[in-house]
């Protein structure tokens, strides 16, 4: 059989429409490298492919997405034994294009956190080094792909979840722009914040993912029809386009990562694009008003988990002491911090004080990019501070865990395209570069990202 490993899911889908590869013969061996996943990135693996498996690579899906009869628990105890009776428009659209689903991926507890630490269900490992994280939320899902136990996956990103996990797996994440993907199935974080996303090997495969999971749905309010076709990016050079750098004199920032982007924005310019550095004023308060409008939003979303709808139900049956229980047993440390934390900024005499102002640094944050895109096509950041870090080195304090968002939480308030791209290594671990652009440009930033992913030729963890 062909070697799937050294083929992008592009190339595997082409192979599948020739006739050159079997789609069962394609999700068997997916399904067999899925269950000799070592690193804890699935939390279940389907038994066999479905009667109409297409002819796409099979997906690993983020457990945050319902899938019908499919255990679906947002890496939470709360919702264990849960298999919901309908599934997420965005795994449907896939499983409508040919992609079967592969498996269920292990996360952060309802996508709480930056290390996939937080996961009812254990940790995650990270391929390059498993006494590293993967990052967060969508932890599992950016292992998987790294490590070749899955073709591609979807993940979410609310603050980071995909484009953090990707930079330290190495891999590529795209955060679309907020409303081009229906959210309907997805189980609930941050309402007006939370967005499906691809994680995949290249470029390429970001962009066909994508251009399977966009598109209006009347389950979805906040959904909206995608404005044009998505392309599949052929770009090989940046002529013509200017690039906004911003956060390479950031506190916290490493100086190696630093480097390792100022030498990728030397490509930039041996391609024939302009650099230069922008300012973003309210950036910097990004992550206060995240840590804020995030939490308030997941103290009415998480609500729900009292023991009467969903999953176990503990207490001895008063009904004030099993809710008390159910969700002191259910809920981890991480999801209790924030549901404190949001439930008091939402109180009678500190909604203005806090949630308040942090929307006004919300459109502020977004007014600044508005401004930005007016001077340039792109902006570049780092897309984490670091590279990955140790297992258990940031979880006695969450602020150090919080900033490692500290680059992707503007574009996640500002509701706009971002997309990370493996930009080279660091002390032998992969350093990300983040490009955002305007609302509904998706196909530019991958464009503009295909080119540069070809000038780096960044090779990933090896997948024996």
């Amino acid at each position: 059989m062909t070697d799937l490993l050294s083929l992008n899911a592009a190339a595997q889908a082409g192979l599948m429409r020739n006739g050159e590869l079997s789609p069962r013969e394609a999700f068997d061996f997916w399904r067999a490298r899925a269950e000799e996943d070592e690193l804890g990135a699935y939390l279940w693996v389907a038994e066999a492919a479905p009667e109409d498996v297409g002819d796409l690579p099979p997906v690993a899906v983020k457990d945050l997405f319902c899938v019908e009869g499919v255990p679906s628990t947002a890496g939470s105890r709360i919702l264990e034994g849960y298999r919901p009776p309908y599934t997420a428009t965005s795994v449907r659209n896939l499983q409508s294009a040919g992609a079967a689903v592969l498996g269920k991926t292990n996360q952060d507890e309802f996508a709480m956190g930056s290390s996939n630490e937080n996961s009812g269900y254990g940790p995650v490992q990270n391929p390059w080094d498993r006494s590293r994280v993967p990052g967060g939320s969508s932890g599992g899902s950016a292992a998987a792909v790294a490590a070749g136990a899955a073709p591609w996956a979807i993940g979410t990103d609310t603050g980071g979840s995909i484009r953090q996990p990707a930079a330290l797996c190495g891999i590529v994440g795209l955060k679309p722009t907020y409303g081009a993907v229906s959210r309907y199935g997805m189980i609930a974080f941050a309402s007006s914040l939370d967005q499906c996303g691809p994680l995949t090997r290249d470029v390429t495969d970001a962009a066909l993912l994508f251009r399977h999971l966009v598109g209006r749905d009347r389950c979805d309010s906040t959904s909206v029809e995608y404005p044009e076709p998505v392309r599949l990016p052929s770009a090989e050079r940046l002529d013509g386009l200017s690039f906004g750098v911003w956060g390479l004199e950031e506190e916290g920032l490493d100086r190696a990562v630093a480097d390792v982007i100022r030498g990728t924005l030397g490509t930039i310019e041996e391609l024939g694009g302009a650099v230069e550095e922008i300012e973003l004023p309210s950036a910097r308060q990004g992550i206060a008003a995240y840590y804020v409008i995030a939490p308030a939003e997941a103290s009415a979303n998480l609500a729900r988990y009292d023991g009467v709808r969903y999953g176990p139900r503990s207490g001895d049956g008063d009904l004030d002491a099993m809710y008390e229980q159910t969700r002191h047993d259910g809920f981890g440390d991480e999801v209790k911090r924030r549901i404190m934390i949001g439930t008091y900024a939402l109180s009678s005499g500190y909604y203005e004080a806090y949630y308040g102002t942090a929307q006004k640094v919300r459109t502020r944050i977004a007014e600044d990019f508005r401004a930005a895109f007016k001077a340039v096509d792109f902006v570049v950041t780092p897309t984490s501070p670091t590279v990955a870090f140790e297992l258990g080195e940031r979880t006695a304090d969450p602020l150090a865990m919080y900033l490692s968002d500290y680059f992707t939480v503007p574009m996640s308030l500002a509701g706009i395209a971002a997309v990370s791209i493996p930009a080279g290594l660091c002390d032998g671990l992969p350093v990300g570069l983040q490009i955002a652009g305007p609302a509904f440009s998706e196909s530019r930033v991958l464009d503009a990202a295909h080119a540069l992913e070809k000038a780096i030729g960044f090779e990933g963890v090896p997948r024996a």
